[in-house]
C-alpha cells in the first residue's frame, strides 16, 4: 500500500505488562546506554516512548563538535518522520543532496515511493544535538565524562563500573553516599545496575572489548583525514551541497564540501597519509598540500578548525548480543563512509532494537524477539561493509580496474541496477526476512508515509473492518488501528510493491515494517500478533456473561 496521504496512528490506552516492580535488584535504570552519538541517543529516544527509564553515558565531557556524517539517507529521514522528529530537525538542515553515489558513481532515489528521494544535508553533531535536547525535555538523563570500566552480566541483569570526573556515582548526575573522591582528586569507580546494557560507544568501543566478542574483519589499508576548515574561495564558488566528484587517482582525492557559517569540509588522502601513524595531528600544512595538490588555486586554506584521522578498516561483530549486553552503531560494524551510510546504519539499528527491547521489558515480547535483532540487523551491517569495500575496490588508480568502474557505471544507468544500489545505499531496499509468514511482496518491506508518534504497532485497514477490530481488542495496548484513506491505492507500479493482489490489510510493526497482510477477508491477522505483540491481553467479561 502506498499514497501521497500521511496515515498517522492515534494511540490507544496503553497498558503495561511490567514485570519490573516484583525484583528485589537495585535498578539504577532499565537500560544502561554507553555512548551519548546519534545511535545511543535515538535509542534513549525510542525507550522513553516505551516508558522505559533509561541512564545514557559518555565518556567525553562535551561532544566534540566535529561531525562524522554530513547527511540522513532517506530511510533515516522516513524513520524520523514516524515520530514527528523531523520536522523539527530540518530546520537545523543546510541543504538537500540529490539521490546518492556509489565510488562517485550516480544513484537516483527517485524510482523509489518515498517522500524523501534525496539526502537531508545535516552535520551529525546537530542531529545529536536535537536527539539529547529531546531527551532533556522529558528528564532522561545524559551523564558526561563517565568512563566505562568493567562489566558483569548475570540473569537478571548487569552491573557496570564506571568512573567520572567527579567520582559522581548515582543516575542523576548526584553522586551516591559513601563514595568521595579520593585524596588524590581522581574519581573512585562506582557501580551502575540496570536490566540491559546497550554499547553504542563507537568504532573503539569498551563494550565490545570487554564482552570480548568476536569482530572478524580487516585492518584499514588506506589512511585518510577529515578536517572541518575555513577557506578563502572565489566570490562564484557555489555553496550548494552535491554528490562528491570521486575518480581513481594516483595522487589521492580531496573532497569539499560548504557547510554554513563559513565552514567548508575536507577529505583527503594521498601517499603522504600512507606514511603517518594514525595518532599523528593533522596540520594546517597537510591540509593546505591537499588542496593546492588537487585544486589548485581555487581554495586556499585560512583556518584549520578540527581534523582527524581514518582509515577504510571494515569489521562486524559476530553477534549484535550476548545475554543482557547489546552492541549498535559502530560499536557492532565499522567501515568506510563511502556512499554516506554510516550514521544512517546506525540509526537504523536503534530503530530497529529500541522497540523490541522495550517490549521485553515490559513483559509481552513473544519468545525472540529480542534476538531478532541480530537477525534483522546483522545481514544489514554486513551488506554496508561489503558495498563499502567494493566502492573502495572501484576507486583503485589502477588500468584494469577503471575497465571495471566503466562497466559499473554503464550498468547503473539501467533501471534495475539502479534500484539495487540506491535500494542498498538509502536503505529503501531493505526488506527483512520475516520467518512463518505467507510471502507477500509487501511483507517485511517499510510502509512509507506513516506516522506512529507514540512507538506502536498499527493495523492499516481498507474501511472499517469491525471484525479485525475485535481480532485486535486484546492487543490494543500496544497495537494501533486506522482506516486507510480513499486515495490509498497501492505502492507505484516502479517500486514492484504493485504486486500486493489487493491487499485489504496490513499489520505494521513500531519501526514502520509490514508483518502481515491479509489479502482477503478471509484472512486474520492473530497468528502475525503473537509473533510480533505477543499474547493478547485478557478482556473482561461483558456484563451479560459475569
Amino acid at each position: 500500500m502506498s499514497t501521497d496521504t500521511t496515515i498517522v496512528s492515534t494511540p490507544g490506552t496503553a497498558a503495561r505488562h511490567d514485570d519490573r516492580d516484583n525484583r528485589a535488584d537495585r535498578l539504577d535504570a532499565d537500560v544502561l546506554i554507553a555512548g551519548a552519538g546519534p545511535t545511543g541517543l535515538l535509542l534513549a529516544n525510542e525507550l522513553r516512548l516505551a516508558g522505559i527509564s533509561t541512564l545514557v553515558v559518555e565518556r567525553l565531557t562535551e561532544r566534540s563538535g566535529q561531525s562524522k556524517a554530513l547527511s540522513l539517507q532517506p530511510r533515516s529521514a522516513e524513520m524520523l518522520q514516524l515520530r514527528g522528529w523531523l520536522e523539527p530537525l530540518l530546520s537545523r538542515a543546510v541543504d538537500t543532496v540529490p539521490g546518492g553515489h556509489f565510488a562517485g558513481l550516480p544513484l537516483d532515489y527517485g524510482v523509489f515511493d518515498s517522500p524523501f528521494p534525496y539526502q537531508v544535508g545535516i552535520p551529525q553533531a546537530r542531529v545529536e544535538g536535537f536527539l539529547e535536547e529531546l531527551l532533556g525535555e522529558h528528564r532522561v538523563p545524559v551523564r558526561r565524562g563517565c568512563e566505562l570500566l568493567d562489566l558483569v552480566q548475570d540473569e537478571t541483569g548487569v552491573t557496570v563500573t564506571v568512573t567520572g570526573p567527579d567520582g559522581q556515582g548515582g543516575p542523576d548526575g548526584q553522586g551516591s553516599p559513601g563514595a568521595p573522591d579520593r585524596t588524590d582528586g581522581s574519581a573512585v569507580p562506582q557501580q551502575l545496575r540496570a536490566r540491559y546494557l546497550v554499547g553504542t560507544d563507537g568504532g573503539r568501543s569498551t563494550v565490545r572489548r570487554l564482552l570480548k566478542v568476536g569482530f572478524p574483519g580487516r585492518d584499514g589499508r588506506v589512511s585518510m583525514v577529515v578536517a572541518d576548515v575555513v577557506l578563502e574561495t572565489r566570490s562564484e564558488e557555489s555553496t550548494d551541497w552535491r554528490l562528491p566528484e570521486l575518480a581513481p587517482d594516483a595522487g589521492g582525492l580531496c573532497v569539499v564540501l560548504p557547510l554554513d557559517q563559513g565552514l567548508h569540509r575536507v577529505l583527503f588522502t594521498g601517499p603522504e597519509q600512507q606514511q603517518l601513524e594514525r595518532t599523528a595531528p593533522v596540520t594546517g600544512a597537510e591540509v593546505a598540500t591537499a588542496l593546492h595538490r588537487h585544486h589548485g588555486e581555487r581554495y586556499r586554506l585560512r583556518e584549520l578548525r578540527i581534523a582527524s584521522r581514518f582509515t577504510d578498516a571494515s569489521r562486524q561483530v559476530e553477534q549484535y548480543r550476548t545475554g543482557r549486553v547489546l552492541l549498535a552503531g559502530d560499536a557492532a560494524h565499522i567501515h568506510t563512509p563511502a556512499g554516506g551510510q554510516g550514521l544512517n546504519l546506525g540509526l537504523q539499528d536503534a530503530f530497529n532494537l529500541g522497540w523490541k527491547l522495550a517490549a521485553t521489558l515490559n513483559g509481552w515480547a513473544p519468545a525472540g524477539l529480542l534476538d531478532s535483532y541480530h537477525t534483522e540487523r546483522h545481514p544489514v551491517g554486513a551488506q554496508v561493509l561489503e558495498n563499502t569495500r567494493a566502492q573502495g575496490v572501484l576507486l583503485v588508480p589502477d588500468i584494469d580496474v577503471q575497465g571495471l568502474r566503466a562497466i559499473v557505471a554503464g550498468l547503473l544507468t539501467e533501471e534495475q541496477a539502479n534500484r539495487r544500489i540506491a535500494g542498498m545505499i538509502s536503505g529503501l531496499g531493505i526488506r527483512y526476512e520475516l520467518p512463518g509468514s505467507p510471502a507477500h511482496p509487501l511483507l517485511g518491506a517499510r510502509l512509507p508515509r506513516l506516522e506512529l508518534p507514540a512507538g506502536r504497532g498499527l493495523l492499516l485497514t481498507r474501511g472499517e473492518r469491525p471484525d479485525l477490530a475485535a481480532v485486535l481488542a486484546p492487543w490494543a495496548d500496544r497495537v494501533d488501528r486506522a482506516v486507510a484513506p480513499e486515495a490509498f491505492t497501492g505502492a507505484r507500479a516502479d517500486d514492484r510493491a504493485d504486486a500486493q493482489g489487493g491487499a485489504q490489510a496490513l499489520l505494521v510493526r513500531p519501526d514502520g515494517y509490514v508483518c502481515w497482510v491479509g489479502q482477503d477477508a478471509a484472512d486474520q491477522p492473530q497468528a502475525a500478533l503473537r509473533t510480533w505483540f505477543g499474547d493478547p491481553c485478557e478482556l473482561p467479561l461483558p456484563s451479560s456473561r459475569r
